[in-house]
């Protein structure tokens, strides 16, 4: 099958390279391209890409407004964010807008191409290169430490337990146990159960994970 794609970045010579490079592969079909964060929304909703490749940094906005854009209607659409600012701090940013990967430009066109095609068939799990590394150097400060009370949530969602039962067990509200999990997950740098569960084992917060129960 051949996924379509949009491109998006502020710099003409970027776009034309990047839709040369992505036209070589035989299941990657460049649909259309913008420049601004307008465009390329308009031209979303014009042709329905699989993927949208867009660049973080852009003259109206950045990349994660789209990306967010896109996610609140839409979970199938694959949404990479390239930039040349490839810091920690925008590779949590990406994700945690909903981004299913995040490309520095400086990397190898087969990285980009990797990367649209993972975006494809797993758009709402998120890849990037030396993604275990940040999340270390983010374990290792202040903000990922969990509270106590965090850990005891973290052991629960471990062992498939639901929020309600969560909120049970710790005798505290639904709200309060909900709560609890969004902190868990902001500072992990995830967005859900299974991201979290998984980013906990890398970081030695976790020594096993149970089934995950609904």
């Amino acid at each position: 099958m051949t996924t379509s794609v949009l491109l998006v970045d502020d710099h003409e010579l970027i776009r034309n390279g990047l839709a040369a490079v992505l036209d070589l592969e035989p299941d990657l079909d460049v649909l259309g391209t913008a420049g601004t964060v307008a465009e390329a929304l308009a031209a979303y909703e014009d042709l329905r890409p699989g993927v949208v490749i867009t660049d973080l940094q852009l003259p109206d906005g950045t990349g994660l407004d789209i990306v967010r854009a896109v996610r609140r209607t839409d979970q199938a659409t694959g949404l990479v964010v390239l930039t040349l600012h490839s810091g920690d701090d925008q590779i949590f940013a990406a994700m945690e807008a909903g981004a299913s990967g995040f490309v520095g430009k400086d990397a190898p066109a087969a990285e980009v191409v990797r990367t649209a095609r993972h975006a494809a068939v797993a758009p709402r799990s998120f890849v990037c290169s030396g993604l275990s590394e940040v999340v270390l150097r983010r374990a290792g400060s202040g903000s990922t430490r969990l509270s106590e009370r965090e850990h005891e949530v973290l052991l629960l969602l471990a062992d498939g337990v639901g929020t309600a039962g969560i909120a049970e067990r710790l005798f505290m509200s639904e709200s309060t146990a909900k709560s609890h999990i969004g902190h868990i997950y902001q500072k992990l740098g995830v967005s859900n159960r299974a991201q979290a569960l998984v980013t906990a084992m890398r970081v030695g917060l976790l020594s096993s994970v149970g089934p995950l129960d609904a």
